[in-house]
């Protein structure tokens, strides 16, 4: 345990950096300090986040003064019903001079990566993009084309309940490091929101917004995120809240251990953004909630009920008892 604590890790320049992202968010979005928050440390877990809400609760925007952060390659790519997956991995097109085939890159090769209402596209499609999230690659016609790193995919999406939407697959949602759930705004921040927004006279300007943080630069961050102190109980107390959605009688589908290696990850890059070079146990129950939430499924009865999958989780959370 001495030896674990004997080379303390240095992450004032990570605090630095993380601090101006947040305040260059915070200057157009009022209200969304968790969801920046959740975003910053998938950016350091090196993962990708689902992000849910109904229309008009700032998803999207979001997700782009996140990518205006970072100087590397962004795009949108707006999901459909008749999108191919051609349309986001790209396609060989031929070249008359060069009596060839040539491959043209589609918007997925990008470093950040937005798609807008994920769950209205086509399985195909979908089954496209999730094999890039998981791979890191592309593969069209036989050839495999790597992706450049940091590769991070913001994914927005509205209930299911709504019109034109289909509930994605289990197998493809565990691609997804977060699921990040927006609500509406408080009054007070509704309040601020629309003060803000007479003022300026109805004129959000995203081009002042600065890039923070570089390729590199993230690069070196999660290299420092993946250095941080986890003792040997909290790596238990992970394994046996994940075992126990597996146990849990209102769950028809328990977490898998990819779930185990989300809580692991997320909850180093956790710490990082308290300025701290260890894992303590509110990190964990901290990111047990976006880690889970579409990891696990209610058994029909427990739907029919209304009861949430938060609500099991934090009865998980409660009845595991930390090792000591």
């Amino acid at each position: 345990m001495e030896n674990q604590f004997s080379n303390r890790i240095d992450l004032n320049e990570l605090g630095q950096k993380t601090a101006q992202v947040r305040q260059q968010i915070a200057t157009y979005l009022v209200g969304h300090r968790q969801l920046t928050d959740l975003l910053l440390i998938a950016l350091l877990a090196d993962g990708h986040v689902l992000i849910e809400g109904v229309p008009g609760v700032a998803k999207t925007l979001t997700a782009k003064l996140l990518a205006r952060t970072i100087d590397a390659d962004f795009k949108r790519i707006q999901f459909t019903p008749d999108l191919m997956p051609a349309d986001i991995t790209g396609t060989s097109v031929f070249n008359a001079k060069s009596h060839d085939f040539e491959f043209r890159k589609g918007p997925l090769f990008a470093n950040i990566v937005l798609t807008d209402e994920i769950n209205r596209s086509p399985a195909k499609t979908q089954a496209a993009l999730f094999e890039a999230m998981e791979e890191r690659q592309v593969t069209v016609d036989g050839v495999t084309h790597k992706l450049e790193d940091p590769f991070m995919v913001l994914a927005t999406q509205n209930p299911v309940e709504h019109e034109g939407t289909y509930r994605l697959p289990e197998a493809q949602l565990d691609r997804f490091l977060f699921k990040v759930l927006v609500g509406y705004p408080s009054l007070e921040d509704e309040n601020t929101m629309l003060t803000n927004f007479h003022r300026s006279e109805g004129k959000i300007d995203l081009s002042k917004v600065l890039p923070v943080l570089s390729r590199g630069k993230i690069a070196e961050l999660k290299a420092v995120s993946g250095k941080i102190i986890v003792e040997d109980h909290l790596i238990t107390y992970m394994a046996q809240i994940v075992h126990a959605t597996r146990k849990n009688p209102s769950l028809f589908l328990g977490a898998s251990p990819r779930a185990s290696l989300a809580l692991l990850n997320s909850s180093k890059a956790c710490a990082c953004l308290q300025n701290r070079d260890f894992v303590t146990p509110d990190d964990i129950k901290y990111v047990a909630f976006p880690v889970l939430r579409h990891r696990i499924m209610l058994t029909p009865e427990k739907e029919m009920e209304g009861i949430q999958t938060d609500t099991v989780i934090q009865q998980i959370i409660d009845k595991v008892d930390i090792p000591r």
